[in-house]
């Protein structure tokens, strides 16, 4: 019997291993497929070989001088950027105030946040359209960033990190002199830095990504985003993949940049929500 058992363990992980790569394989070779569909030429993107024969960059001058992706990549880049910062700093602000400040109705405050979470986006659509009609800022960059310059979830987020601070480290802060803005930036802010990490990757990508309220919010193609322009973009280019799988290739760099920077953090984040949990 004790000789069975490692042969069955052997065999256990063999079957693990295998499904895992599996996994990995169909998860990896539509990426593959992409990348080496943007350098093929013509006919080229029919072939069963998945690397290029002779590699190209025509596709990509294609798209940066021939169309205005680059102007829709910098929207985007703004957008994305500038709703992620604003993020950062409010929602932590807000967690912050709601976890360690004490005040009337903080509880209150704190349920109808959490209420606006069950509210569609959908439904906040015409409201935000006729709002932002009014005050001119449709097809504008403040126009699509504005509903998203602070989240329920951010704020819910890092209020629950805050929550794990001890209030001590807060107290010597206060004791050195600092007042509660500069305990809030000097003292709370460097030590949920694996929540912002988190919290940073899921706003960019999501405000990356964004498609409903940009193509509402937009009219102009100067202003489009990038995920507008590329839906448009794959409509006039037809049957030309190398074209669209070039767009695509181009649209993946920042997040790729983004999690390589931030992948410690976002570890560290995820597996310390779950040990809160």
């Amino acid at each position: 019997m004790n000789d069975s058992r490692p042969v069955s363990n052997r065999s256990s992980q063999i079957w693990a291993h295998a499904i895992l790569i599996m996994g990995i394989a169909t998860v990896v070779f539509p990426f593959l497929w992409m990348l080496a569909t943007a350098f093929k030429r013509g006919a080229e993107i029919y072939s069963i070989s998945l690397i290029p024969k002779r590699p190209t960059l025509a596709n990509f001058r294609y798209l940066l001088e021939r169309t205005m992706y680059g102007r829709w990549y910098l929207n985007s880049l703004i957008i994305a950027t500038v709703v992620t910062l604003s993020e950062l700093f409010f929602d932590s602000m807000a967690g912050y105030a709601l976890a360690k400040l004490r005040f009337p109705g903080r509880n209150l405050v704190f349920v109808l946040i959490l209420s606006t979470m069950m509210i569609p986006t959908e439904m906040l659509i015409i409201p935000w359209y006729l709002m932002f009609t009014r005050t001119g800022w449709i097809d504008t960059h403040w126009g699509v960033m504005l509903p998203g310059l602070i989240s329920a979830f951010g704020v819910f987020l890092m209020r629950q990190f805050m929550q794990g601070m001890p209030d001590d480290l807060l107290s010597a802060g206060r004791i050195d002199g600092l007042n509660e803005f500069g305990v809030w930036w000097h003292v709370a802010l460097p030590n949920v830095r694996p929540a912002l990490a988190a919290l940073a990757i899921l706003v960019f990508l999501g405000n990356w990504n964004a498609y409903l309220w940009p193509v509402i919010a937009i009219e102009s193609a100067k202003m489009r985003t990038l995920p507008v322009g590329m839906s448009l973009f794959s409509g006039e280019a037809g049957s030309e993949w190398q074209l669209i799988m070039a767009a695509a290739t181009l649209a993946v760099i920042p997040i790729m940049i983004i999690y390589s920077v931030f992948q410690r953090q976002i570890v560290e984040g995820v597996a310390l929500t779950g040990m809160k949990g």
